[in-house]
Parts: structure tokens; C-alpha cells; sequence
């Protein structure tokens, strides 16, 4: 057996105690605005009963009930919410929110926000992330997924060439490409979504609270009384989208804005979630430009096929740049960014003073990208892609004994460092992953045990191993001290 031996960062090396097990392991925080209203207080009883969860009021914002949350330490929180009262800073004060439970950089727990149309769609969406989804089916406006390995059958029109679609009919058929009139690009895209009712939609091109346009501005996908439609400039007509009503996942990978109810429920975001059926949501509440945060959480999830669910993917990728972030600037790392006006600037001007140099792209958005992805849905759903055959090379299990936790790593034959690193997917943006652990239960105060000695972070959801240098048919362990 080969032994990994890793070390944890200075500043992570002893973590304040009482981190570990709760007497609840999830918390739903909801708003007076929503306890003063009998058909939403039904969506806050179902969680409740759902989960055994506990359940706190706001009278304004989630940072009221950061004392309960520190009491009970739960590892999963959703929000109740009416769209009226989420916006922009709603989110990103949620994601500070989300670290302050004890006093580390890291997220304490996983969170999602549970809203709609009206009181009716919030309990859809808790009703249809009951079970669990595997995703098999998918259309998409970017060009990154088109192998199409994870899908039964799949469908894109492409961001990079203009007219290109593609589609997969069956899980072991070839991929098919072909180029149609620009003109028709966003009827081949509504037709497709409509005849491949997909579990999973991804989108990155233009976008605002009020639009989805597709790639290279050829046609518009609007929002009116919480329902979807297109509008075509060429034609001037104006359809629905077709919904079967199936439950599916939507990931706005790379969109500006479209995660933004910006206070209203005829927004773009609530449309997804009401008549598009979306029982998960991600998006983006500001523009972007770098792309960490949402194309970070697409590589967690798409190079790890079914190792994560969605949720753990996104905290995951959150949890791997807040760490990169505070090697850089750990002085930043509890600021807000500016969103407000000249913020490239400012972020260039103080990144500069706390690193005594010139910022890279990187260190300017990943700050950028640090706390502005949304997440609608129950952050405990099981949602997770299908395995790719032959991909599946290696396997981590974990158990504890005592005061002792023992992560073991075992690769296969196949075993290929580069695929675990995330096969160069969307390079320009997240660069290579770390080996990366989700841990089954939540630790207490765990930390490296003594004569370990590679790069790693741990924490009591997760372990981050920077530099490892497995090898094929090969075992290795990591050893983790906890308190009982």
C-alpha cells in the first residue's frame, strides 16, 4: 500500500472546535413575509417535514438568523422566499452568510433558495426534487458538451459557429452535426427543447433578467406572467415554449444577470422555475465575464459523473477558488466586490495593494466571481449526471474509527491523472482540478494527523489534495484526526 501523505495549510491547521455533528442537519430560514402567508407557510412544512428540519424567521434578510445557524451548525439551509424580496445582494450577503458560521474561509454548509411564481410553483419545486433525478437527457447553447458522452440522447445549437447544431439520438449513437439558415437558429432551438424534453438545459450566451438571446443574438427567449416564450426578429412571431411538464435542471452556465429575480416575479429566473419547470436553477445575479464560479461548478459535475450531485459540485468548485483566493489575498477574502460602477478598477487597485503587484485575470474574477451564483432549489436534492463507461478509474471511501477518520484512494488500471484533473474542460477559465472529497457525513474538527506531507486543505465538509501524484492499480490512504 502507498501511503499519501499530505499537510494543510498553515492558517487551516486547527480549526475551532465544535464543528462537527448537529442536532439537525438542516435548517429552513423563510422570511415574516412568507410565516404571515398560509399558502407559502404549507412550502416551509413541507421542507420541515421533508427533512426533520428546523425552522427559523427573518424579518429582512437571512443575516438575522446567523446566532441559530452558529447553535445548530446544519449542513444543508434553504431559503423560502417570495421573488419579491430576492435580488442581487440578497445572494451575495447569503454567500457571506454561508462562511460565517465558524472561523474559517469556507462555506459551513450547503445552501439553495426555494421561490416561484407564486406559492403553487415554490411547492412544485419542492415537490418534484423529492426523488432522485438522473440526468439522461439534455440541450444545451454551448459547444463544450458536445461529445455528449454523459447523455442518452442530446441536442445543442453552437456558441462558437454560427448556424452549427448538433444532436445524439440513443446512448451509444454518433453524435450528428449539420448547419442550418441563422435566421431559424432559435426555432431549432425551441423545436429541440421541445421534442428532446430534457432533464438538463445549459446555456451561456447573452443574457438579462428579462431575456435569454441565443448564440450570436439570432432570436430572443422572453418571460411574461411567468411563463417562457420566444420572440424571432426575423419572422416578428412570437410562440411558447413547449413543456411537458417533466421536472428538469437548469444551469445558466455562463448567462449575465438571468439568475437575478431582481425583485419581481416576472422575471427570466422565475419563468425557468415556474413554466419551464425548473426544480433547480443556477445563474448568475450580475454579469460576467471570467466564468469561475459557474463554469468551475459545470467541471465538477460533468468530470466527476456521478461522484457529485449538482449541489455538492457547486460547493465543491466554490470551496477549491475561496481556498486559491485567500493564497492570493487573504485580506480580500471576507470583502464584498464592488458591483456598483468602475468595479474592474477597484478590484484591480486593491488586488494590486494586497499582492504588491500587478493582478492576473484571475485573481481580478475570481474575487469577481466569488459570491455571485445562485442557487434555486433544495440543496439536498439528488441530481446527478449518469457514469461515463470506462471513466469511472477510481474510487474514494472513507470510515471512521474512534477519533480517527481514514480516507482511502484506489485507482484502477485505466487510472488517468489527467481526466481526474478534468481533461483540459474548459481550461481558459478553471485550469486543472485538485483530487477532491465530499465527505459522506460532516466531520468535527477534523485535521491532517501528524506526519502527513502533501498540499491539502480539510474541512469538516471536504478534502482538497493540491498536488497528487497517483498512479494507475495503486492505493493510498489519508489519515484525519476528529473530535468524538
Amino acid at each position: 500500500m502507498l501511503c499519501l501523505m499530505i499537510s494543510v495549510m498553515p492558517s487551516f491547521a486547527q480549526k475551532k472546535k465544535g464543528g462537527g455533528n448537529t442536532r439537525n442537519e438542516y435548517v429552513v430560514l423563510a422570511s415574516k413575509d412568507v410565516q404571515n402567508d398560509a399558502a407559502w407557510m404549507q412550502v416551509v412544512d413541507a421542507l420541515k417535514n421533508k427533512h426533520k428540519a428546523e425552522v427559523f424567521f427573518y424579518e429582512k434578510a437571512p443575516r438575522e438568523n446567523l446566532a441559530d445557524l452558529q447553535r445548530v451548525r446544519p449542513r444543508y439551509v434553504a431559503i423560502v422566499e417570495k421573488p419579491e424580496n430576492l435580488g442581487r445582494d440578497y445572494v451575495i450577503d447569503m454567500h457571506h452568510v454561508s462562511r460565517e458560521v465558524d472561523n474559517d474561509i469556507f462555506a459551513d454548509f450547503l445552501w439553495g433558495v426555494i421561490t416561484g411564481y407564486d406559492a403553487d410553483a415554490a411547492m412544485k419545486m419542492v415537490n418534484n426534487s423529492t426523488e432522485p433525478l438522473l440526468v439522461k437527457d439534455a440541450v444545451a447553447t454551448i459547444m463544450e458538451l458536445n461529445s455528449a458522452k454523459w447523455f442518452d440522447n442530446y441536442a445543442w445549437v453552437d456558441d462558437h459557429s454560427r448556424g452549427l447544431w448538433g444532436e445524439k439520438k440513443g446512448r451509444d449513437a454518433k453524435v450528428q452535426t449539420a448547419q442550418i439558415d441563422p435566421k431559424t437558429v432559435l426555432k431549432k432551438f425551441t423545436d429541440l427543447y421541445g421534442d428532446y424534453n430534457p432533464d438538463l438545459v445549459v446555456t451561456a450566451a447573452h443574457a438579462t433578467e428579462r431575456n435569454l438571446e441565443m448564440p450570436f443574438s439570432l432570436g430572443n427567449i422572453l418571460a411574461k406572467n411567468g411563463k417562457l416564450y420566444a420572440s424571432d426578429h426575423y419572422t416578428r412571431t412570437t410562440w411558447d415554449l413547449k413543456e411537458s411538464g417533466k421536472r428538469k435542471v437548469y444551469f445558466a452556465v455562463g448567462n449575465c444577470l438571468i439568475g437575478n429575480v431582481n425583485n419581481t416575479k416576472e422575471s427570466m429566473a422565475i419563468a425557468w422555475m415556474n413554466s419551464g419547470n425548473a426544480a433547480t436553477m443556477i445563474g448568475y445575479v450580475v454579469t460576467t465575464w471570467h466564468g469561475r464560479n459557474g463554469w468551475g461548478g459545470l467541471k465538477y459535475w460533468v468530470t466527476n459523473p456521478g461522484r457529485y450531485t449538482l449541489a455538492e459540485a457547486i460547493y465543491m468548485n466554490q470551496q477549491d477558488f475561496l481556498y486559491q483566493q485567500n493564497e492570493w489575498y487573504p485580506s480580500l477574502i471576507k470583502e464584498n466586490y464592488n458591483f456598483d460602477g468602475n468595479e474592474f478598477q477597484i478590484a484591480g487597485q486593491k488586488i494590486a495593494e494586497a499582492i504588491k503587484g500587478q493582478p492576473t485575470k484571475d485573481q481580478i474574477g475570481f474575487w469577481h466571481d466569488r459570491d455571485v451564483l445562485a442557487y434555486y432549489g433544495d440543496p439536498k436534492w439528488e441530481v446527478r449526471l449518469q457514469e461515463v463507461p470506462g471513466e469511472t478509474d477510481f474510487t474514494v471511501t472513507s470510515k471512521v474509527k474512534g477519533k480517527k477518520c481514514i480516507i482511502t484512494i484506489k485507482t484502477n488500471e485505466n487510472f488517468s491523472l489527467e481526466r481526474m484533473k478534468g481533461d483540459k474542460f474548459k481550461q481558459e477559465h478553471v485550469l486543472d482540478l485538485p483530487f477532491n472529497y465530499f465527505f459522506p457525513v460532516r466531520l468535527n474538527n477534523p485535521r491532517l494527523a501528524a506526519g502527513q506531507d502533501w498540499k491539502a486543505v480539510v474541512d469538516e465538509n471536504f478534502l482538497i489534495i493540491y498536488n497528487p501524484d497517483f498512479k494507475p492499480n495503486s492505493t493510498y490512504e489519508v489519515v484525519l484526526d476528529i473530535d468524538k
